[in-house]
C-alpha cells in the first residue's frame, strides 16, 4: 500500500478520482476479511450518508496484531516511555502486545461486557490504555476514552451519554510534577451515573485507595487468573468501534461514531503513506490517545502497518524542556508527529535545549491540529 514515487503516487491518484470503488477495493484487499463485502461504498457525501465495505465482516485487532504474528511476533509493537526519565521504559513485541490484549479482553468477558457494549476510558498514557483499547476492539464492545485532564462532570455527561457498563482507569496519573487523582475523579462522576457496573483500577501511582465493595476492582488482580487467548469477535464492517466526545468547548460535547471496516483500511493507508514508515523505524506521535489523532495515529494506523509506536506518559517540558529531543535520541525516533502548540512553546525556551542532541534519526516531520504557523514550521528542524 506504501507509495514511493511521484509515477506512484500520480497513478493512484488517478484511480482514486477515476475509480474510487475499485481503489478502496485493492487496498482493503490486503486486510483479513472473515466474509468478503458485498459493496464497496454506499451512500452520499453531501449528506454525510456513506457506508463502507457494505457486508463485509472482519476485526481490526486480528489486523493489527494475528496477521503480523508470523513475520514480526518478535519485533517491537509499542515502546513506553514514563513520564519519568529515571523510571524503566517498557517494550512489548507484537507477540507480547497480542497475549496481553487477549488477556485484558478476558476480563472485559469475565465482567460482563460483550458485543455493542460501551466501555469508557479515563486512563493516563500507560500501555494499559492502548491495551484496553484493543481489548474492547477484539470482544466488538464500543470504546469510548475520555481525555484524563477532563473533569468528573465532564467524565460523568460522557459516560452517561454512552451508557457506559464499565469504566477503566487508574489510581493517579504522572503529568510532569503533578500527580491527579484519577480514581477519586471517577468516583464523583459515578455519583451521578446510572449505567456504570464495574470501575477496573490500574495500579499506575501506588496509592491506597477507597474501593466500593463489588464495583470497584483492581486490574492487577483480574488480570492474574485471565487466558491470554482469546478469539477476535467478527465485526460487521458498519458496526461501530468507538465513541469519541468532542471537546464540548461550543456546546453539549457530542458523540462522533468511527465504525470498523472503512476506518481500518483508510487509517492504515494514509499512515503508510504521509509518513513513509519502513520495517526498522521508529514512530512517535506525541498525541493523547484521548484525542483521535491518539486513536488513529498513536494506535491504530501503526499497528495496522506493522510499526514500531512510541508512547510517552510525561508532558513536554519535563523534567525540562528538552524531554522530546532527549526521547528522539535516546529512541531513534525516525517520524516525529507533534502539535504546533507544542513547538511554539518549546520555542519559546530557547535553543539550548536542543543543542546537545543530534536528533539525525529524524527523517519526516508532522504536525496536527491546526495550521502550524510559518515560524513554528521553519524552526522545527533547528529545534
Amino acid at each position: 500500500m506504501q507509495i514511493n514515487t511521484i509515477q506512484q503516487y500520480e497513478a493512484a491518484y488517478q484511480k482514486s478520482v477515476a475509480q474510487p470503488e475499485h481503489f478502496w477495493a485493492d487496498i482493503a484487499e490486503q486486510f483479513t476479511w472473515y466474509k468478503k463485502w458485498d459493496k464497496v461504498l454506499d451512500g452520499n457525501f453531501a449528506e454525510a450518508n456513506v457506508k463502507w465495505f457494505i457486508g463485509g465482516q472482519t476485526n481490526i485487532t486480528e489486523n493489527c496484531l494475528d496477521r503480523h504474528l508470523a513475520m514480526r511476533g518478535n519485533k517491537i509493537a509499542i515502546i513506553w516511555e514514563p513520564n519519568d526519565p529515571k523510571e524503566r521504559q517498557i517494550r512489548l513485541t507484537y507477540r507480547e502486545l497480542h497475549a496481553r490484549v487477549c488477556q485484558m479482553a478476558n476480563v472485559l468477558k469475565n465482567n460482563g461486557i460483550k458485543k455493542g457494549d460501551r466501555v469508557c476510558l479515563y486512563m493516563p498514557m500507560i500501555p494499559e490504555l492502548a491495551i484496553s483499547v484493543l481489548a474492547c476492539a477484539r470482544v466488538g464492545a464500543v470504546h469510548s476514552v475520555i481525555f484524563a485532564g477532563f473533569s468528573a462532570q465532564s467524565l460523568a455527561d460522557r459516560a452517561n451519554d454512552a451508557q457506559a457498563k464499565i469504566i477503566i482507569t487508574a489510581d493517579g496519573i504522572n503529568r510532569g510534577a503533578k500527580q491527579i487523582p484519577a480514581k477519586r475523579i471517577v468516583d464523583e462522576a459515578l455519583q451521578s451515573c446510572t449505567s456504570v457496573q464495574t470501575v477496573l483500577v490500574a495500579n499506575c501511582c501506588g496509592w491506597e485507595l477507597d474501593m466500593q465493595a463489588g464495583r470497584d476492582k483492581w486490574l492487577h488482580d483480574e488480570l492474574k487468573n485471565a487466558s491470554d487467548v482469546c478469539l477476535p469477535e467478527p465485526m460487521d464492517s458498519e458496526d461501530i468501534l468507538f465513541i469519541l466526545y468532542t471537546s464540548g468547548s461550543t456546546g453539549k460535547p457530542k458523540g462522533v461514531v468511527h465504525t470498523c471496516g472503512g476506518y481500518m483500511v483508510f487509517m492504515a493507508y494514509t499512515f503508510q503513506n504521509v509518513f513513509q514508515c519502513n520495517e526498522s523505524d521508529i514512530y512517535w506521535c506525541t498525541a493523547d490517545i484521548g484525542w483521535v489523532t491518539g486513536h488513529s495515529y498513536a494506535v491504530y494506523g501503526p499497528l495496522l502497518s506493522g510499526a514500531t509506536t512510541l508512547l510517552f506518559e510525561g508532558i513536554p517540558t519535563y523534567p525540562d524542556p528538552a524531554r522530546f529531543w532527549a526521547i528522539i535520541d535516546k529512541h531513534g525516533v525516525n517520524q516525529f508527529y507533534t502539535a504546533p502548540t507544542a513547538i511554539r512553546s518549546l520555542m519559546a525556551e530557547g535553543i539550548d535545549h536542543v543543542l546537545p542532541y543530534s536528533l539525525n534519526s529524524l527523517k519526516v516531520l508532522g504536525s496536527v491540529g491546526e495550521p502550524i504557523n510559518e515560524e513554528a514550521g521553519i524552526g522545527t528542524p533547528h529545534i
